[in-house]
């Protein structure tokens, strides 16, 4: 369990995870080297497991995304996922409820290589069926 404290923290470095300690202390009113010392156990105990890139500007605004719900044959689970893992264009993958197993999330540079990825993604041993929605616009991203 984690304290309002050690949410809000989290909270900052998920909007930018470059944000300085001396920034997230006089946000959180904390000071740095108490900041330091709950990072640093929020990535001791695997409330932080890492941290990323997230794609900005003109760049981001050029990709093309859809969420592909992915129906699986369950004996060919695992190598179909192994399979998803290995498409560059697979940023994201979930396992879900309900009647499709998997939702694969696909960045693309253009309409193009969307449509090769979701063709290859359907052609993999152990799909049964798929269903795409491109993404239109992104409202927010945490």
């Amino acid at each position: 369990m984690i304290g309002s404290k050690d949410q809000k923290l989290l909270l900052l470095l998920r909007q930018n995870a470059r944000t300085s300690i001396t920034d997230l202390a006089k946000a959180l009113n904390l000071s740095r080297s108490t900041v330091q010392n709950r990072i640093a156990r929020l990535e001791v105990s695997g409330v932080i497991a890492g941290y990323s890139v997230q794609l900005g500007g003109a760049f981001s605004s050029s990709q093309v995304e859809a969420h592909v719900s992915i129906k699986v044959a369950q004996k060919l689970t695992a190598r179909t996922n192994s399979a998803l893992e290995g498409i560059s264009q697979v940023s994201q993958l979930f396992s879900v409820s309900g009647e499709y197993d998997l939702i694969a999330i696909v960045q693309a540079q253009s309409l193009e290589e969307l449509s090769a990825v979701l063709d290859e993604i359907g052609n993999l041993e152990g799909v049964e069926r798929t269903n795409s929605a491109v993404v239109l616009e992104t409202r927010f991203r945490r």
